[in-house]
């Protein structure tokens, strides 16, 4: 016999629950371990330009393995979604960014480097993995998101700098210029080139899980050096416990937002039920893996810790909120599947 919908919903389990059982990735920990051991230990001085180096190929590797992971005849074939597309990137690089420079007047209550890690949270490109998962946990069009965020981490490589340098490169200790491209070009665009190129010979060991720890263990590298900067210069001593709350909450809000804007617009577009979904969790997302190898690239020193302050806190925010809102599109579904076309 089959259950009943009321029984079904008895046996999931509640969005509370959900959260208390929550347990974090091995990317989140890396990250949080690696803002300790960077507090307590931070590299200095010879030591410092060895991480240094260190950090750049690993950024480089990093690189390597996304464009050994993407097969372009899927990302060809899935790009036939134009109009879905063309709305998560519009999500993505414009509404965001516009979001950001709407906040603008932040920087006269948290001050400016921390207000500029919050713009620049904004221009970074849509995550892959948890757009994707979130898609398929919410039964919505999982090929549409595996398309459109890897079509947004692709463009970003492009679209973030160039945002950068349009809206933040008057900013007071930001120099960014051509030459910043340059940088982009070696360190990142190459990497991901050649990984396109050996993918025949290489696909299964970028596709490894051996691999997927490489490139977290690469990004919790990436913010322990840039830490470890901001301690030794001073940096986190301006910090205070309220700004981070505010990042948290401000986070939230945010969230919570997008979800409702993207949800709104995506319906009177006319989109189905699945690709509201996809547009929901891939136009929403800001990609942690994404961004913070870019800062580094872009920005770099000590103000690179405040940088990446905000896009840290977002992503865990993102996470969880987006884990909810998940569970609840699948339990809806599997009660009214017929219903759930007309959403």
């Amino acid at each position: 016999m089959a259950p009943t919908p009321a029984a079904k919903r008895s046996s999931q389990p509640g969005p509370l629950r959900k959260l208390l059982n929550y347990r974090p990735d091995f990317l989140i920990v890396a990250i949080l371990t690696a803002v300790v051991v960077a507090l307590l230990f931070p590299v200095r001085g010879q030591a410092a330009d060895v991480a240094d180096v260190i950090t750049k190929l690993a950024i480089a590797f990093l690189f390597f393995l996304y464009g050994s992971r993407l097969a372009p005849k899927e990302a060809l074939k899935g790009l036939m979604q134009w109009k879905l597309h063309l709305v998560i990137l519009a999500f993505t690089f414009l509404i965001y960014p516009l979001l950001g420079l709407a906040l603008t007047p932040l920087k006269f209550l948290i001050g400016e480097p921390l207000y500029l890690g919050i713009l620049y949270l904004t221009l970074v490109p849509s995550t892959v993995q948890s757009s994707v998962a979130f898609t398929s946990i919410a039964r919505g069009h999982v090929a549409a998101s595996i398309v459109a965020a890897s079509v947004s981490s692709l463009l970003g490589v492009f679209l973030t700098p160039l945002l950068v340098l349009l809206l933040m490169s008057h900013s007071g200790g930001l120099h960014i210029d051509a030459t910043t491209f340059l940088d982009i070009g070696v360190q990142l665009l190459l990497p991901f080139a050649l990984g396109q190129l050996l993918r025949r010979w290489v696909v299964n060991f970028a596709k490894s899980p051996a691999t997927k720890k490489v490139d977290q263990i690469s990004i919790a590298l990436v913010v322990y050096v840039s830490f470890s900067d901001g301690v030794v210069s001073g940096v986190w001593s301006r910090v205070s416990w309220v700004a981070i709350v505010g990042l948290l909450l401000g986070s939230v809000v945010a969230v919570y937002f997008m979800l409702w804007l993207t949800s709104v617009l995506s319906r009177k577009a006319g989109f189905n039920y699945a690709d509201q979904v996809a547009i929901q969790f891939a136009g929403t997302k800001k990609s942690l893996a994404a961004g913070l190898p870019m800062a580094a690239v872009l920005f770099g020193g000590a103000s690179l810790g405040m940088m990446i302050l905000p896009l840290m806190i977002f992503h865990q925010v993102q996470l969880i909120i987006c884990s909810l809102r998940a569970s609840a599109y699948a339990r809806k579904y599997e009660e009214a599947p017929e219903a759930a076309r007309t959403w």
